[in-house]
């Protein structure tokens, strides 16, 4: 039985077919299926089943097939749109405008307009040595 966020959740539903999706694939733990609102045709969204929030959330036993499919999605909607590339893209917490893990897979072409990664930069400096900032993230690092 769904809990509360499980209830609420757009992906939820369209996992348990309540609202309408284009499917593209679906295995025993995940489903594949068009961005309503796409930033190009054939933004694809990848999503776990259960849900899951965070890319981290994920259990180790799914998280090399929820990659492979990532792959075989990634080269689909290049070879099969023609694009030039693609952008795969896990938002978490911020800009997760549904509160259910998913990778987008987005056909990328020279020229398309998008201006993703411009903007605003933070270099390193001297009051920002990049050094402490690894150093943070490593101590943070879980077990692996």
């Amino acid at each position: 039985m769904p809990g509360a966020a499980e209830d609420t959740c757009a992906f939820c539903a369209i996992i348990r077919g309540e609202a309408d999706a284009v499917r593209i694939l679906e295995t025993g733990h995940l489903l594949a299926f068009l961005d309503h609102r796409p930033l190009f045709r054939g933004h694809t969204l990848l999503v776990p089943k259960a849900h899951l929030r965070l890319l981290s959330d994920l259990p180790a036993e799914h998280a090399a097939e929820f990659l492979i499919t990532a792959q075989r999605l990634e080269r689909a909607v290049e070879d099969g749109l023609a694009a030039d590339g693609s952008m795969i893209l896990v938002n978490n917490v911020v800009s997760q405008s549904v509160p259910h893990l998913h990778m987008h897979v987005i056909p990328r072409n020279f020229k398309d307009g998008l201006r993703f990664w411009l903007g605003p930069r933070h270099p390193y400096d001297a009051a920002h040595p990049a050094e402490e900032y690894a150093a943070r993230i490593r101590a943070a690092l879980p077990a692996g």
